[in-house]
């Protein structure tokens, strides 16, 4: 997820700005009054995380105190480092937008990112007391940044893919076994990924971004993988349900196809720029669903 080239389209003072607007719908949202039916909790499925409820106070009986608008320190945190840095997240402004209306309607929820990068933390905060979960193939990255922002939970993972065999997986993704709807873990699908941590396949994801891993050049292990993993877990959800997936880089041959292919034309709601939008429902209350729709 880390960029390679620095876009012109995503300047840092707009990544800001949709920072500090998320930071005070989250503001907005924990000072209204409401009755308890109207806001209920979030499910966080399949984890033993649960976010810590926040108390709110009737402004029209009592004076709200200090905690209710004071800006939480992970929040400030998020504001000061992306003033300040000078590297900007590879994603342009209205790409970032699309992922971040979603994490504004679900939040706080479990949110799956492949790639470790300068946006990480961003997602990590706008999805304010959820569960947002990082896996990376550079050992080394995970330290570095583990180093400078030790809130972020990530995890290693191994690729045994390349790019110059995207032909022949994608010929492999057509066999029976691999559009048999399972745990990708237990998957007989070369596709499938096996080495995730077991937190990855413990969790109902409500969000997953496929940034990762890197896929611009033969050698590199590709996003086929990926792209694969998170239209199966989408489609596994124990509990009726969607997913909402997310792929970028689209303007490459692999994420282009493999995103078409494995996570369906037919489930995509939107493209901006280089990232493309999927709503993949769940399959497991009708295992005869087809594959795409």
């Amino acid at each position: 997820m880390r960029p390679k080239t620095h876009s012109p389209f995503s300047p840092k003072f707009l990544l800001v700005t949709v920072v500090l607007a998320s930071f005070l719908l989250f503001i907005l949202r924990s000072n209204l009054s409401s009755p308890p039916d109207q806001n209920p909790s979030p499910k966080i499925h399949k984890s033993t995380f649960s976010p810590k409820k926040s108390s709110r106070t009737n402004a029209k009986t009592s004076n709200c105190s200090l905690e209710c608008t004071k800006i939480p320190t992970s929040l400030a945190q998020v504001l000061i480092h992306y003033s300040t840095s000078t590297i900007t997240p590879q994603q342009t402004l209205k790409e970032i937008s699309i992922t971040s209306r979603i994490l504004d309607s679900k939040s706080p929820c479990n949110f799956l990112v492949f790639g470790l990068g300068h946006d990480s933390l961003m997602w990590h905060s706008l999805n304010y007391g959820g569960r947002t979960i990082f896996v990376e193939e550079d050992e080394s990255w995970i330290k570095q940044i583990k180093r400078r922002f030790p809130m972020l939970e990530s995890y290693h993972v191994q690729y045994d893919s390349k790019v110059n065999q995207a032909n022949d997986l994608m010929q492999v993704g057509q066999g029976p076994e691999c559009v048999a709807v399972l745990d990708p873990q237990y998957s007989m699908c070369q596709l499938a990924l096996k080495g995730l941590p077991a937190q990855v396949y413990d969790t109902e994801w409500d969000l997953i971004m496929v940034d990762a891993p890197t896929g611009y050049y033969d050698e590199a292990p590709g996003r086929m993988t990926a792209i694969y993993t998170a239209g199966m877990m989408a489609r596994n959800r124990l509990e009726s349900g969607e997913t909402h997936v997310f792929v970028h880089d689209v303007n490459r041959e692999v994420e282009d196809k493999f995103s078409k292919a494995f996570l369906c034309d037919g489930y995509m709601k939107k493209q901006e720029g280089r990232l493309r939008h999927f709503v993949i429902p769940s399959h497991r209350d009708d295992l005869n669903k087809p594959f795409c729709p």
